[in-house]
């Protein structure tokens, strides 16, 4: 690298230090470390400003499904941004774009699911849930319908409802977020289960938690259950065999809507376009979608609602016949061309069929892992994987907080040519949908070295 091309690395650091709020920003250290500035992509490799090449290990932020650099992607971009980069879809007014991919969205989801509105992010998108569950059951006459049972570690989004939706509770903190409209049952973290119950017994206690939640509540007052098939940001959590199908039968037996947030678990994560049917056999009233959407190359989120919920909400009101909901960028023509082309790309490589083929050697890959001594679980499904460190395998101990055990093993992978997410003691992974054996082979190997490495520090430091 050039002396040029290093003092615009370093511009771009300084502007970025000064300037731009960061999401979920650790003000310890950004103030002194900064950002790393990231400046091109290929596939599953991404690269920093100062040309240091990276594999992708959370495909940007569990998004980025078809890989980086897609050039016919950004040909569609152009395409549509030189014929109508943006019109609006309020009202009587729609797009090409907008229409086409409502349509093919309906082609995919599960049958009921017909309707689609649109915005830019999961936030938004279960922001609209709510709202529509709200609306839906004031049409139908039951305005005590508002609560929602949310999960805890369960993860919503951000804006000022959703991040109410958010079970983990750390990150309320210092927001006075929604008082009493969201109640939150235990998260099906079946690594710890109490030590005494089997995983079917642990199923169990979780449906009968639930089933206390919502006479506790009174089913009268509960609008919805909103659940992530599996949990991401809370911790790769992968519910016991039949929770699902459980929870979503005892919602229809007390009129309470089902959300399925499946704004990480669609488009090919885990094999599926949709894995609320396919997988795990619900037909959920609401379905949410964003990131692999459109493969993070442009904001898109999708709100589905069953024909039932449609059919009330279509109906003109006394006094306002409008349904008065929605965003400038509802629909938006340019991201609407993208979500058609990705899926497009999607179908005709066949990534589905490719996450299903190499996502059982992803997981028995990093299952190797399990020989470290300071790995205690290793769970999840297909390309969205999670390694949990533990100070103690035999009773689960955890390191302490001020340990930031996965962050010094996401350093030490960095320094690799590895990107991991660290969350507190978790390793996530969901890579790229393009990850072949060769990049799976690499990214294991070089987490291998990167523990083994953080060990040698603890010890060191006397912590183990």
């Amino acid at each position: 690298m050039n002396t040029q091309e290093l003092n615009i690395s370093k511009e771009i650091w300084e502007k970025d230090q000064a300037h731009l709020i960061h999401p979920y920003t650790n003000y310890k250290k950004f103030n002194t470390e900064g950002s790393v500035v990231y400046a091109k992509g290929e596939k599953h490799w991404i690269f920093d400003a100062d040309g240091n090449k990276y594999l992708d290990g959370i495909a940007g932020l569990w998004c980025v499904n078809v890989g980086h650099g897609r050039e016919d992607i950004a040909e569609i971009m152009a395409a549509e941004a030189s014929k109508l980069a943006y019109y609006n879809t309020f009202e009587d007014a729609t797009s090409i774009p907008a229409a086409e991919l409502a349509a093919k969205l309906a082609e995919i989801a599960p049958e009921n699911l017909n309707h689609v509105f649109f915005g830019t992010g999961g936030s938004m998108a279960n922001d609209t849930a709510i709202k529509m569950a709200h609306y839906y059951f004031n049409l139908k006459g039951l305005p005590k319908k508002k609560k929602v049972i949310s999960r805890d570690l369960a993860y919503h989004g951000s804006t000022f409802l959703a991040h109410t939706l958010t079970g983990i509770h750390s990150t309320h903190i210092g927001f006075d977020l929604v008082k009493d409209l969201v109640h939150y049952v235990s998260a099906p973290y079946t690594y710890r289960r109490p030590a005494e119950l089997t995983e079917e017994e642990f199923c169990d206690f979780l449906i009968k938690e639930l089933e206390d939640k919502i006479n506790e509540v009174g089913a009268d007052e509960i609008a919805c259950f909103i659940a992530e098939p599996i949990l991401g940001a809370g911790g790769v959590l992968v519910p016991p065999k039949g929770y699902h199908k459980r929870t979503w039968e005892l919602c229809q037996k007390n009129d309470i809507l089902y959300i399925s947030d499946e704004v990480v678990t669609a488009f090919g994560r885990l094999g599926e376009m949709i894995a609320s049917e396919s997988i795990y056999d619900v037909k959920p009233d609401i379905l949410v979608m964003a990131k692999g959407i459109s493969s993070g190359y442009i904001p898109l989120g999708a709100t589905m609602i069953s024909d039932e919920i449609f059919e009330v909400i279509s109906q003109p009101k006394e006094g306002n016949p409008y349904f008065s909901h929605g965003f400038t960028y509802s629909g938006h023509p340019l991201a609407c061309a993208v979500g058609l082309k990705n899926i497009e790309i999607m179908e005709n490589e066949h990534f589905c069929e490719h996450v299903q083929n190499l996502g059982p050697y992803f997981e028995t890959q990093l299952a190797s892992l399990s020989d470290l001594p300071i790995v205690g679980d290793i769970r999840g499904s297909k390309f969205m994987l999670c390694v949990e460190c533990v100070k103690d395998k035999n009773t689960k101990e955890g390191f302490a907080d001020e340990v930031t055990i996965a962050k010094r093993i996401y350093y030490h992978a960095k320094e690799r040519g590895l990107i991991v997410r660290p969350l507190g003691s978790l390793l996530v992974l969901s890579p790229p949908l393009t990850f072949d054996k060769d990049a799976i082979d690499e990214c294991v190997y070089i987490l291998r070295e990167s523990i083994l490495a953080s060990m040698e520090d603890l010890i060191r430091e006397g912590i183990l």
